[in-house]
């Protein structure tokens, strides 16, 4: 179901305009307005969800099967030396739309973009509990 305010819902139903590179009855992929590189593309599921959390099994099976599908035609078509797959879910992962969402993300070799978000040490201990507390809620 379609969320009233939720721009990519608007875009599925034609109100707010797009480029579409594929569409079939589950999923739409259209270039990216604010994009990293050019051929920046976002596959978004028609069936409104926000993260893959609420999102069920088969969409998320169909936004890889089209991101796999798209990918390397994406970097044919633009002769990118990479690409970089990415979903942001929730704010304060940089999900900006509140629409599920896959970026597919041209890399070229000197494109000055990085990607380094460092890294945070912490002990085995801390991670074998963590580990335990994951394995415990699986």
């Amino acid at each position: 179901m379609a969320e009233i305010n939720c721009i990519f819902c608007k875009i599925i139903k034609g109100e707010i305009p797009c480029i579409k590179v594929y569409e079939d009855n589950k999923i739409l992929a259209f270039l990216d307005i604010n994009p990293i590189n050019p051929g920046h593309t976002l596959i978004i599921p028609k069936k409104h969800s926000e993260t893959i959390l609420d999102t069920d099994k088969e969409t998320l099976k169909n936004i890889m099967v089209i991101t796999k599908k798209l990918s390397p035609v994406i970097i044919n078509a633009i002769k990118a030396d990479g690409f970089e797959v990415c979903i942001n879910n929730k704010k304060a992962a940089g999900q900006i739309v509140p629409h599920l969402h896959m970026h597919i993300m041209p890399r070229f070799n000197n494109d000055g973009l990085k990607f380094d978000w460092g890294s945070k040490k912490y002990s085995n201990k801390e991670m074998t509990n963590i580990a335990e507390k994951i394995k415990r809620l699986l």
